[in-house]
């Protein structure tokens, strides 16, 4: 393996503005790694031709002095994010052929800082599901391995194909989305970062969208300061997105200062859910522990409606999906079917074969629960339960400064596991969803190893827009698990 490929975005950027190395032969050695690493599934489109052009005018930006905050960094763009030029799918049939004629604002604000495009990733169908197996492109594969068993395991979802370019060490940084834990339960099943800011801090414009009222772009990197460098380069207020606020976008790196000294930690008593693996509770135990030494005070809370979190999630977001999923009709872009030649009868076959089971699941529903006679029963009643939810947080923070849980309720588990089981796939997002409801920006940071050698994560809660310190304490949670372990698709070719 090329050693360029396992510097981290952090050190990439510092040799870059030393002269160490170039752009140019940083995104070489980054293009030949996603060669390397096809059989994972990790990417839907390559662009290495589009890599190396993007290369070249970062070396002489930087050359005439003009380097952005990612000048040169070699990164990886879900397939959700409209790429201007570049095929755009969703990871679904329906979206066959969509070529963007312009840029989503989170892209366009990378490459102004002088990101380089490797390629567009795979995953979930529409951002639906915890286990990337849903995508009309095949099944991402995680890098990872059980200590004795060869099966193949998930990376998580929906941003799995990020998760596993990163994992794999084939991109410096990627772009996820994160609805109800879309980017930090594939970061903790593959042992990386996975940060999702607060609702409203990165645009939405140009990203398709699955639950309006909770999409959020993030980074995905391999450590906190990468993920701080990265998400600097991404935020920003876009008035093309409604829901985007209008605040400036801080250092986040600055904020790495390792100093928690008066801080406030808070440890909810309702996310001890029933069978979460001992191993899971011992690693809690031990981020408790790393932080008191840290110098941080922690303290019990309560947040009470958190076990309502996961149905009110599943109602919200297959209501929003559904409404948004109406566009794909095979009248404009994408897939078309003709059926028996009337235009009703090409609506049905285009979005019957161009959605597969999850998403047809979760419109259904949605359907359903918007429909009259349901309306009030469910979608209105979870609308009133979501603002409980957020008021949970709210009290929260009038006593602590962050929240800290477990990422996810298990280890990464093997491909067509739970697959029969949509409640045990939904299961996954039990500790990310109530964040997501309430829009607050959480981390996903890799602090330990399973029995059976796989990453476990640690998610750290923290107030709407204040990443800072968020960032803050992850870098030093991070510091105090000594987390190095490598994935078996690295250890085998190291």
């Amino acid at each position: 393996m090329s050693t360029l490929t396992d510097l981290t975005l952090a050190e990439a950027r510092d040799a870059l503005a030393k002269g160490e190395l170039s752009s140019k032969e940083l995104t070489e050695a980054h293009i030949a790694a996603v060669e390397q690493v096809r059989p994972l599934n990790a990417f839907i489109t390559e662009t290495p031709e589009r890599a190396m052009e993007m290369a070249e005018r970062a070396d002489q930006r930087r050359a005439s002095g003009e380097a952005g905050v990612l000048e040169g960094i070699p990164l990886a763009i879900k397939d959700l994010f409209c790429t201007e030029g570049v095929l755009t799918t969703a990871g679904s049939h329906i979206l066959d052929g969509f070529t963007p004629t312009y840029e989503s604002t989170v892209t366009a604000n990378l490459w102004r800082a002088g990101g380089v495009l490797l390629g567009k990733t795979n995953l979930d169908e529409f951002a639906m599901g915890s286990s990337n197996m849903t995508s009309y492109h095949g099944p991402v594969e995680s890098p990872w391995k059980r200590r004795g068993d060869n099966r193949k395991l998930v990376p998580g979802g929906s941003s799995g194909g990020s998760a596993t370019a990163v994992s794999a060490r084939c991109a410096l940084g990627a772009t996820g989305t994160d609805t109800g834990g879309s980017i930090r339960q594939p970061a903790s099943f593959t042992g990386i970062v996975g940060f999702k800011p607060t609702y409203g801090r990165c645009s939405r414009w140009g990203v398709v969208a699955f639950a309006s009222s909770l999409d959020q772009p993030g980074p995905m990197t391999r450590t906190v300061r990468d993920s701080a460098i990265m998400l600097r380069g991404m935020a920003g207020y876009d008035p093309k997105d409604s829901t985007s606020v209008d605040l400036p976008v801080p250092n986040y790196e600055a904020a790495l200062t390792g100093d928690l000294r008066g801080l406030k930690v808070g440890v909810p008593k309702e996310y001890r859910v029933d069978d979460m693996p001992q191993e899971i509770e011992d690693l809690w135990k031990a981020g408790i522990d790393w932080l008191k030494a840290a110098g941080v005070e922690i303290k019990e809370i309560s947040l009470p409606h958190t076990k309502y979190a996961l149905p009110t999630y599943y109602i919200v977001a297959p209501a929003e999906a559904s409404s948004n999923l109406a566009r794909y009709d095979g009248v404009r872009y994408g897939l078309r079917v003709e059926g028996e030649g009337d235009l009703t009868s090409m609506y049905e076959a285009t979005r019957g074969e161009g959605f597969g089971q999850e998403v047809k699941r979760r419109v259904m529903i949605g359907t359903y629960v918007l429909s009259a006679g349901y309306y009030d029963a469910y979608y209105n009643k979870a609308r009133r339960v979501r603002t409980l939810i957020a008021g949970d947080f709210k009290g929260a923070f009038a006593e602590v400064d962050l929240i800290l849980t477990p990422t996810a309720p298990s280890e990464a588990f093997a491909e067509g596991e739970k697959m029969d089981d949509p409640i045990a796939m939904y299961l996954n997002d039990v500790f990310t969803v109530p964040s997501s409801l309430a829009g607050l920006p959480a981390i996903s940071v890799p602090t330990g190893l399973s029995a059976n050698g796989l990453p476990l994560g640690l998610q750290l809660i923290g107030r709407a827009f204040d990443e800072e310190t968020v960032f803050r304490v992850g870098a030093v949670l991070e510091e105090a698990s000594g987390f190095d372990a490598l994935p078996a698709w690295l250890a085998e070719r190291c």
